[in-house]
């Protein structure tokens, strides 16, 4: 029910506008879920005006000011006892207790810098309970007004940089439960932030007790789905907080019950599907206060869980596979929740047969994007493709997987399959051919028109006209260049998983990786060797800067990752990297016509000692050429995508005033921004994106449950792999991997952890990285050779290696932890091995 009462110092609990302004962060929530239709007892808000008013009326605001500054809190609390609360405040205040029925009530301060995501303000200001009478209300308001000014409360706002001047207090009334029991509801683990579990801590009586640590409570771990209980620990409750007609007491909790559980199933199981609403309803995890009286559950208290340590993390979801190889290279970053949307866009789109209706194929490991192998897996072997052939079949893809890690099985039934994923299956692949035939024209009209509506984005002064763009064009863009990367990448799967292995088998690792190389399509070569080409153009000046930003400038190694700019928007980018190469004595140019010459005479090779083999080799090699071509001519263009969509956010963050914050939100987020909706809190989710930022890159396979900060913190810690079923088999210090690119050579250890430390790098050294992408190109050619912990014949360095002519070796695991800067080693591409000849001294 609602008081009836209005004015602007008095609102109904479920009043449309209560708000944080107006009646401080508790008042805000419970505003909220009665709104919602949950079972919050009945009551009223005394809103921030009414203290406002208090406060001038009795000229007190800049004595309590000076007297904080000092923290001398018990002179601000002498201030509001010294003065009577005027009858234009307390009258309303009356009125609305009377109302209710004049019950016992609870009479609650709401700070409007409180239960806040960033911080916990809980227990800063006070509460009163089982007041009763219209005048001991309105002294419980005074003195709730008083308790902002608290020596703790004063501190707490001194820490956390809150100007003592723009602080208010608004109280709750609320009808008193006469609580069987209370206690506390989290919808998330609040230690670990894993949203499969619900934790509940639960006490006898009102929840005082609970709140003042005066017993150790009932814990209960529940599945977030089901409410069943998972875990149970019963607490003794010596004590408990009870009403009396003098107000409520503690008082001892009767032997029979003190190790007596206070929640049975059904009663968990209730209490999880309240906390399953609120959640949903708040859209993020939530801390629940709440009570049991007569049977009944009625919450009193919902605020964000405050700290979540691990709050994006998908190895929850179940006991899968995950690697980063592949797509992960081209996403090597923590991303941000704006890049994760439009990846996630991108996906549905690239790989929409990757997932299935309860499974996740992808998913956001501490930020990181990893892909779901085990899925994957149970969804071939659903079609009669068995587990070695699919390690077999990925392993060009996704690397060859160690010794002892197993892909965990995943239950499917055919009939999920055939339900749930053959009508998208039948629908992609009926659109491939037409997707393709469109593709030339798309490649080619793509960066006019891309040029075209980032001008119109930096014109854009109108912020709905900005969303507009956004839902007319750029996201249809965005959809568009991943549907023609997914039929690229469909155009000829089988010459892409199996050429090179076909090869290796038949004229072994060096002159497979020789014949994959140096081809052209139409003239043309792949496009990842673009950046580094171009820049031998621009040396040579056969184009000019403006040519080279307009064709590779948005290719970069944070590409995808829209908070992070391209080399394009940064001033001297080209001359640094001519330079650099430069000062190597190293012309990409003269590279690739060396490799030309390699792959010449690798098909002489074959040609005399597999003379029947000629022309199947030569169809299969065309077949692998022209699908490459097709994928990373759509891959770059998707990235061009993405860069318009960056300067889509920016110009966003201009008109809305949120600056580079407008990144910690979803891309339809920020279209709802700019179409005036309230912009979402955003502290949880920097406070969490900077943590994992600040993480080493995590292994490049993980099975099961990962804590990414337990694991850094480990000094033991793999970086190839994570088992949570097992412990894997030592590493070992030998590094081996893929050949990625044949040779054999001699120097010195350079380890990079960015493309940013490219300067580091000096000619003739072995370039040693965690994973390479596009944006590593233009340090190809100063290097000797080249080694990655994350890779596979398919992957970037691989790939651009075998085109320069430079040894190289992928998908170590474990380079950058064995070798260091300065150790001088031996590098053998062509068997996949990395020798330590002498250690760095």
């Amino acid at each position: 029910m609602t008081t009836g009462t209005r004015s602007s110092y008095v609102l109904a609990l479920d009043e449309t506008g209560a708000d944080l302004a107006t009646v401080g962060g508790k008042g805000a929530s419970l505003a909220t879920l009665r709104r919602a239709g949950l079972p919050v007892p009945p009551g009223f808000h005394v809103t921030t005006a009414a203290y406002r008013r208090f406060v001038a009326d009795h000229d007190l605001q800049d004595r309590i000011v000076a007297a904080a500054a000092t923290g001398d809190s018990d002179a601000i609390a002498a201030l509001f006892a010294a003065h009577e609360v005027p009858d234009e405040l307390a009258a309303p205040i009356r009125a609305a207790y009377t109302a209710l029925g004049e019950p016992a009530v609870a009479v609650r301060s709401s700070a409007t810098a409180e239960d806040l995501p960033g911080a916990s303000f809980a227990g800063q200001q006070d509460t009163y309970l089982d007041i009763r009478g219209a005048d001991a209300v309105v002294d419980a308001v005074r003195r709730c007004w008083a308790s902002l000014w608290t020596a703790r409360a004063i501190e707490y706002r001194r820490r956390e940089r809150i100007d003592p001047g723009d602080v208010a207090l608004a109280v709750v009334v609320q009808e008193l439960v006469d609580a069987d029991a209370a206690g506390v509801l989290f919808t998330a683990d609040p230690v670990t932030g894993a949203t499969d579990r619900m934790v509940v801590n639960a006490t006898w009586g009102l929840g005082e007790s609970l709140v003042g640590g005066q017993v150790t409570p009932d814990e209960l771990v529940l599945d977030a789905a089901t409410g069943a209980v998972r875990e149970r620990r019963t607490g003794d409750k010596a004590v408990m907080t009870v009403r009396t007609p003098d107000g409520t007491a503690e008082r001892p909790v009767p032997e029979e019950r003190r190790r007596s559980p206070v929640l049975d199933d059904a009663g968990s199981s209730e209490l999880a599907a309240l906390g399953r609403r609120i959640a949903e309803h708040y859209g993020r995890p939530m801390d629940v206060e709440w009570t049991l009286a007569g049977g009944g559950f009625a919450i009193v208290q919902a605020r964000p869980i405050t700290g979540l340590r691990d709050p994006w993390n998908d190895t929850r979801l179940g006991d899968y596979l995950w690697t980063n190889t592949n797509l992960g290279e081209a996403i090597p970053d923590v991303m941000t929740p704006c890049t994760w949307s439009l990846v996630q866009l991108f996906m549905s789109r690239a790989m929409p047969t990757l997932s299935l209706a309860g499974f996740r194929g992808y998913g956001n490991i501490g930020g990181r994007f990893y892909l779901n192998l085990s899925l994957s897996a149970a969804m071939s072997g659903l079609v009669g493709i068995s587990e070695a052939r699919f390690r077999s079949l990925t392993e060009n893809t996704f690397g060859r997987l160690p010794a002892g890690v197993a892909i965990p099985p995943v239950p499917l039934s055919r009939m999920q399959v055939l339900r749930r994923l053959v009508p998208t299956a039948v629908r992609f692949v009926a659109s491939v051919p037409g997707t393709l035939r469109r593709l030339p024209g798309f490649v080619a009209g793509n960066p006019r028109r891309c040029a075209e509506l980032t001008d119109r984005i930096a014109a854009t002064t109108d912020p709905v006209a900005l969303a507009r763009l956004w839902d007319d064009e750029l996201r249809p863009l965005v959809v568009t260049a991943s549907d023609m990367l997914a039929a690229a990448g469909r155009s000829d799967p089988v010459a892409l998983l199996t050429v090179q292995k076909r090869l290796r088998k038949l004229v072994g690792n060096a002159d497979a990786a020789a014949l994959t190389s140096g081809i052209t399509v139409d003239g043309e070569m792949l496009a990842s060797l673009g950046p580094v080409v171009g820049l031998a153009q621009l040396e040579r000046g056969d184009i000019d800067e403006a040519t080279y930003a307009e064709r590779y400038g948005h290719r970069g190694p944070h590409e995808f990752e829209v908070s992070l700019p391209r080399p394009a928007e940064q001033p001297g980018w080209a001359e640094q990297q001519l330079g650099a190469l430069r000062e190597a004595g190293a012309d990409p140019l003269e590279l690739l016509q060396k490799q030309e010459a390699a792959h010449r005479a690798a098909w002489e090779r074959l040609v005399t000692a597999h003379p029947k083999r000629v022309a199947a080799t030569r169809k299969r090699l065309q077949r692998w050429a022209r699908a490459a071509s097709k994928r990373e001519l759509a891959r770059t263009e998707v990235i061009r995508a993405f860069a318009v969509a960056r300067a889509h956010v920016l110009r966003a963050g201009d008109l809305t005033g949120l600056g580079d914050e407008v990144f910690m939100l979803e891309a339809e987020e920020v279209a709802a921004v700019l179409r005036g909706a309230p912009v979402p809190d955003t502290s949880d989710r920097r406070a969490a994106y900077e943590r994992y930022a600040a993480l080493p890159p995590y292994p490049s396979l993980i099975r099961g449950a990962f804590d990414p900060f337990t694991w850094a913190a480990d000094p033991n810690r793999r970086s190839d792999v994570h088992d949570a079923s097992a412990t894997p088999p030592p590493a070992g210090g030998d590094v081996t991997g893929f050949p990625g690119a044949g040779g054999v050579v001699e120097g010195v250890v350079r380890v990079l952890r960015s493309a940013e430390q490219g300067a580091d790098l000096r000619a003739g050294e072995i370039l040693v990285t965690t994973v390479t992408n596009i944006g590593w190109t233009p340090l190809f050619p100063r290097a000797a050779a080249v080694v990655t912990d994350v890779g596979a014949p398919l992957s970037h360095a691989a790939i651009v290696a075998r085109e320069l002519g430079i040894p190289a070796v992928v998908g170590t695991g474990n380079a950058t932890s064995v070798l260091h800067t300065g150790d001088r080693v031996r590098v053998d591409g062509g068997r996949g091995r990395v020798e330590v000849l002498a250690p760095a001294t």
